[in-house]
């Protein structure tokens, strides 16, 4: 079951340090690239991943053609995709070794996220963390 208590939310996100954003997008009337923008406001590294734009940049940080080119830990992968394109962000996800997946808002499939929990990762669905963090009170991570 994804995670639902905001207890076990706030935890996931006081625990995050690096996000992947699957489906980043380098043009600002996109929500990927607001999302983006706050979580690196709250002192989140934020590794875009968009095939369309790799090798470009977004707020600063270079764009990678998918999760296996980044190489560093990644504790959290937001996607940003259609549901039924989720699945392949999470099966990528779960390769690279990811510990978390978030599949924001309107983003629900439940079959992934089931894979993702098989595989030992936290998994919240149909939610957006630039909504939850200031929700729940979550303080900007101290540099």
């Amino acid at each position: 079951m994804p995670l639902t208590r905001d207890e076990d939310i706030k935890a996931l996100l006081e625990g995050v340090r690096t996000i992947a954003l699957v489906g980043a997008s380098d043009r600002p009337d996109r929500p990927s690239n607001g999302v983006m923008a706050f979580l690196q406001r709250h002192g989140y590294r934020v590794i875009p991943v968009n095939p369309q734009i790799t090798g470009e940049h977004i707020h600063g940080e270079f764009v990678f053609r998918d999760l296996s080119q980044i190489g560093d830990p990644i504790d959290m992968v937001d996607i940003f995709r259609r549901p039924i394109a989720a699945g392949e962000a999470v099966d990528e996800a779960i390769a690279a070794g990811a510990k978390s997946v978030w599949l924001q808002l309107g983003v629900i499939n439940d079959d992934a996220a089931a894979r993702a929990e098989a595989a030992g990762l936290q998994v919240v669905m149909d939610r957006c963390p630039a909504i939850e963090i200031p929700r729940l009170g979550i303080a900007p991570i101290a540099e």
